[in-house]
């Protein structure tokens, strides 16, 4: 069992969506919708389906291939915008399928060049109405460990609870020891903390273990206390709390325990 809640939306559960959606492609606007619904495809976050009479047809094209998945058939679509085509661009479901599914579209979210829910934009995929992230300072000694090497040790450390993954420990720059990190280009986005703007692989005894630590000097303004903080992914390194050893997790990010 974890040490932290897990999600607890389960597969193809389907909700309404109460945000205005809108989505972009070559400058154009794709689709504007106020009746869009979630769709869990997999617990940790939903996707946006999009009713078809809400898409801009004169952008989608018709790939004539008719397909089969749990969810129901759909019909595949592309996109072509001027001199501009991105094929297998979406699914339009048809009667056969889930019940509220019908006439609905499921865009692959990197077809589109940007998302909003009202006037900010997202990333990645939707914020799930079921996940909550809090950024809270502690006081609380945590150390972080690779292979006996003390990566970091704070007594002021934010703590980042996120639903579904086990609490990220973010820490002064002045309490890492960068002696063992090795910066590199790797950026990654989150759609509740925002884009990375540092990433670290971690060396150790001549071996190098890639894209351990990261930080973010501009998160949303909900996670403004992680700004220009470090923190280490848990399922990769040896956390201490206290000098208690934290259990080391697993994540869909890292679904089989480390062996370093």
């Amino acid at each position: 069992m974890n040490d932290y809640p897990a999600m607890i939306s389960k597969k193809n559960l389907i909700q309404p969506v109460p945000r205005r959606i809108r989505g972009y492609f070559a400058g154009q606007l794709m689709f504007d919708t106020t009746q869009a619904i979630y769709v869990w495809e997999w617990s940790p976050y939903p996707q946006y389906y999009i009713p078809i009479d809400d898409v801009n047809d004169d952008l989608l094209v018709d790939e004539e291939q008719e397909k089969h998945e749990s969810r129901g058939t759909y019909m595949r679509l592309g996109f072509k915008a001027g001199e501009r085509e991105h094929p297998a661009a979406a699914k339009m479901f048809t009667d056969d399928s889930l019940e509220g599914l019908a006439g609905m579209v499921r865009f692959e979210w990197d077809a589109l060049d940007s998302w909003f829910e009202e006037d900010e934009q997202i990333f990645v995929h939707p914020r799930s109405p079921y996940a909550r992230v809090d950024a809270i300072r502690s006081t609380r000694t945590v150390r972080v460990e690779l292979d006996g090497a003390v990566l970091a040790e704070s007594s002021s450390p934010v703590m980042v609870y996120e639903t579904g993954l086990p609490t990220r420990y973010y820490l002064n720059r002045t309490d890492v020891n960068f002696e063992h990190l090795v910066p590199n280009d790797t950026v990654t986005e989150c759609p509740y903390k925002g884009t990375t703007t540092d990433y670290w692989s971690v060396q150790v005894g001549g071996t190098v273990h890639a894209d351990l630590a990261w930080s973010y000097s501009f998160p949303t303004r909900q996670l403004l206390p992680i700004t220009g903080l470090v923190a280490f992914y848990n399922e990769k390194v040896d956390i201490f709390i206290d000098g208690v050893e934290l259990t080391q997790a697993q994540t869909h990010f890292f679904p089989t325990k480390s062996t370093t």
